[in-house]
């Protein structure tokens, strides 16, 4: 069969081939430590999931608006506007199935063939690819670990030319755990308005993860004139459990998001009716089930950051937010995805190799597990590691 040309141009996801073969592994009987998936092991709050069923038993089970429902689309732009100092309405509003799904119906909705797309590195592995799919260009720029893997405004700078239409900026990061200061995020601004035809989305999708002193502030707050080139990208996976649930949105200019309407209209029409009361209830309910689950992983991130930081082949900066490790491990001389593989082979651990997110060097760790798994897993890379 012939497939179509621009299957070629994306490549397969190694975090979810990776968590696919540890859950086979485990399937088979196979004791596996796995810290492959982004994915809280925590239930959805239970406040969420009996607003989900009260949707059902009221009969909220047909077709709704693309954009989302109504109560979601004002409930997801009152907490811009309380949480982020972002002045959204409710028609800037889209509500997509996942945030990954946010950031796609970005890209095709915005690009045009050859359009250039700034992408640090490390990345998450789909952003070049939504890239790629919609025609455009990504523009990886390496960032250094003694900067913690973050950008800087004379790198963005320089990065810039007359084909740059958008800039990605994820904080706090996937694959690193990093988190951009106040500081840090203006300068980055004063950049960007320096090239009015620059958008920049912020995937803000760990905001509610953040540990010590790291505060989240986001991009569009900096300027009325900054806002109106601002797209915010998250969704309700990580801080309230809902991976399942794969609902997300996308704020932003009013022209644009009825454009991603009108692609969602084409595509996958609108998101799970029913979840979307869930996803209602998360934000206007009680939050002290966000602070619980991230009061877990911040006892898990002491624990996971000392052993890593035990072997003296590993050197690894602590993570502010969202629930990664991001250790470099090239002083080993092997690939990273050799490394994981006979890693998973030999010890039984899953872990992704940091090719993925353009960096071959290193390996993501991903904490969202319970701490004896974490311990048991350490103990047999640290293992592994000595007898190489």
């Amino acid at each position: 069969m012939q497939l179509a040309d621009r299957i070629d141009l994306v490549s397969p996801s190694l975090t979810l081939a990776i968590d696919a073969k540890a859950k086979a592994l485990r399937a088979e009987g196979v004791d596996v430590c796995s810290f492959s998936a982004g994915e809280p092991d925590f239930d959805t709050p239970i406040h969420i999931r009996e607003a989900a069923k009260t949707a059902l038993d009221q009969g909220k089970t047909r077709y709704g608006p693309a954009a989302g429902e109504p109560t979601l689309r004002a409930a997801i732009a009152e907490k811009l506007n309380r949480d982020n100092q972002l002045p959204f309405t409710a028609d800037q509003v889209l509500v997509t199935n996942g945030g990954k799904h946010s950031l796609y119906n970005l890209m095709m909705a915005l690009l045009s063939a050859g359009d250039e797309v700034i992408i640090p590195s490390p990345y998450w592995v789909s952003y070049p690819e939504m890239v790629k799919l919609a025609q455009g260009v990504p523009v990886i720029v390496p960032t250094e670990e003694r900067h913690g893997y973050k950008i800087t405004p004379e790198q963005l700078a320089a990065a810039m030319t007359e084909r740059t239409k958008l800039f990605v900026l994820n904080s706090p990061s996937n694959p690193t755990g990093m988190v951009y200061s106040p500081e840090e995020v203006r300068a980055i601004a004063a950049v960007l308005m320096e090239h009015p035809q620059v958008h920049v989305v912020s995937d803000e999708i760990y905001e509610k993860i953040i540990y010590d002193d790291a505060v989240h502030f986001s991009i569009g707050a900096v300027s009325p004139e900054l806002l109106t080139r601002t797209f915010i990208s998250s969704g309700f996976a990580k801080a309230y459990a809902m991976t399942g649930w794969r609902i997300g949105y996308l704020a932003g200019d009013r022209d644009l998001i009825k454009a991603a309407t009108k692609f969602q209209g084409h595509s996958t029409s609108n998101v799970c009716t029913f979840a979307q009361f869930g996803a209602v209830a998360a934000l206007t309910g009680p939050q002290d089930c966000v602070e619980t689950m991230r009061q877990a992983f911040a006892e898990r991130r002491e624990v996971i950051y000392q052993m890593i930081t035990s072997i003296p082949q590993f050197t690894c900066a602590k993570p502010d937010g969202a629930f990664y490790i991001f250790a470099n491990m090239g002083a080993l001389g092997m690939t990273s995805l050799e490394f994981c593989q006979r890693l998973l082979e030999q010890k039984q651990v899953a872990i992704i190799p940091g090719v993925a997110f353009g960096r071959d060097d290193t390996v993501r760790l991903s904490y969202a597990t319970d701490l004896e798994t974490i311990r048991r897993g350490c103990d047999r890379l640290r293992d592994f590691v000595a007898h190489l």
